[in-house]
């Protein structure tokens, strides 16, 4: 039976979601006879993780489907005992990296890469906890149909079930490494409100994160289409694309890799930083490895947080350091498109050395493109006031360390891909329910684990 990983990563209320994403998982045990493990990454405060605790015991038992539901002691302690067993250079570092004070959208999810590694998952299939999904006649339009339909098949095989095929002939033979689709309703970021206090400065800020290589019409589209998602329209019908999936037409709520690609590349583990956890659906794209595009779009919504003059602030900061970040990734992406095919080895398998060499050249660019794209912040900001001043405000009390932090971030990114072989290596023999031996525990003692239609605790 095919054991597949669900992950939920979390740091807010989401009890409704979690039922909503268990509901998901009995479907593709039921639909696709797999053996689903419901995972859920829990960072939330305790109050929350309290009122998740009691989503998960009240959650219907369903054929086929195992639930594990990991608040950050349990997750450190797994990190502890992989880390000790790969027996790496600068441990401390690496979990800091895999399980970082900050919020880090690579970190969460590469915990549940090695978590599905443990659990012997031949894939993972990511959803988030500000995300629904939409209905048709009532019923919920769950995107794991299409990735448990699709991925780890040759797509050669594939292809005469998908509604078009766009996939060069060349590629047939190979596995099909992903499924993805997009969102519908709220942008994924929050720049609305600036879009429609000045599209000038909308164009222009966004602008800062598209590369300057690109022809001027091409750029002005990719600004345009930034962080929309697929638009409003909701599903009234299913419409899937085998291709070599472009990484803006999927989001990452919606998406399910093969353990080929994240078994062999983590993502950038950067905290507060939008955008990097993006990283695969870039390497799966420049290495020609095919993708299911589907259209079961989830339906994105902020919360109250989020709406929050601090929650604002905070997601501001992510957004000016995705900004930043994005100067150095666009080279790593730029030399893996140049890479192709050689990305591959003969096995069809993702060459880490590339990424490693990459990713540290990329931490030595000069940093003076981005400390113009501060200023064009500060400028645009400032002239909007408010709010927008305030963050300007706390842009400029961090320049130095925004500055420093961008390229530091591709280093740790090289040390973390450097260190990923051994990583996925040894979570294969360390168990999900136990806490680390050979020293104290921070996870209390956990049964063994459960058979299907079980919840771990």
């Amino acid at each position: 039976m095919r054991r597949v990983c669900l992950t939920l990563p979390t740091n807010r209320a989401c009890a409704a979601t979690i039922a909503a994403v268990a509901a998901e998982a009995a479907y593709g045990a039921r639909e696709f006879a797999a053996e689903v493990h419901l995972l859920i990454l829990d960072s939330s405060a305790p109050a929350d993780l309290a009122e998740h605790r009691a989503a998960v015991a009240a959650l219907p038992p369903a054929p086929g489907v195992v639930v594990h539901h990991l608040d950050e002691e349990r997750q450190r302690a797994f990190l502890r005992e992989v880390i000790a067993a790969a027996g790496l250079a600068r441990a401390d570092r690496l979990l800091d990296l895999m399980l970082p004070a900050g919020v880090s959208y690579g970190a969460c999810t590469n915990r549940a890469f090695l978590l599905a590694e443990s659990l012997g998952c031949a894939s993972v299939h990511r959803r988030d906890s500000d995300s629904r999904y939409q209905l048709l006649d009532g019923e919920p339009v769950f995107p794991i149909h299409h990735e448990l339909a699709a991925l780890g098949r040759r797509a050669a095989d594939v292809a005469g079930s998908v509604t078009r095929g766009r996939l060069d002939p060349r590629l047939a033979d190979r596995s099909v490494a992903l499924a993805g689709a997009s969102f519908i309703g709220e942008p994924s970021v929050d720049l609305a409100e600036l879009r429609a206090l000045d599209p000038e400065a909308y164009r222009e800020v966004v602008g800062l994160a598209v590369s300057s290589s690109h022809p001027e019409p091409w750029r002005r589209h990719l600004v345009e289409e930034a962080f929309r998602g697929a638009g409003t329209a909701p599903f009234t019908r299913d419409l899937t694309t085998l291709t070599v999936v472009g990484p803006t037409r999927v989001d990452m709520c919606n998406v399910a890799l093969g353990r080929e690609v994240y078994g062999r590349v983590p993502l950038p583990p950067a905290t507060d930083t939008i955008g990097t956890d993006y990283f695969l659906l870039h390497l799966v794209h420049a290495a020609g490895l095919p993708g299911v595009l589907h259209n079961r779009h989830i339906v994105n919504y902020y919360t109250g947080e989020r709406r929050s003059d601090e929650g604002f602030l905070a997601y501001q900061l992510r957004f000016a350091k995705y900004l930043l970040a994005a100067a150095h990734l666009e080279a790593v992406y730029a030399g893996l498109r140049a890479a192709g095919d050689t990305l591959l080895d003969g096995h069809g398998r993702v060459r880490p050395a590339i990424v490693t060499a990459l990713a540290r050249d990329s931490a030595l660019i000069d940093p003076g493109d981005n400390a113009a794209r501060l200023d064009v912040l500060d400028r645009r900001y400032r002239a909007l006031g408010g709010r927008y001043a305030t963050a300007a405000d706390r842009f400029t009390e961090r320049r130095a360390r925004l500055l420093a932090e961008a390229r530091s971030d591709m280093a740790d990114f090289a040390l973390l891909v450097d260190a990923w072989p051994a990583l996925t290596a040894h979570a294969k023999g360390t168990s999900v329910n136990h806490p680390p031996t050979g020293g104290p525990s921070l996870a209390p003692t956990a049964p063994p684990v459960p058979t299907a239609g079980t919840v771990a605790p």
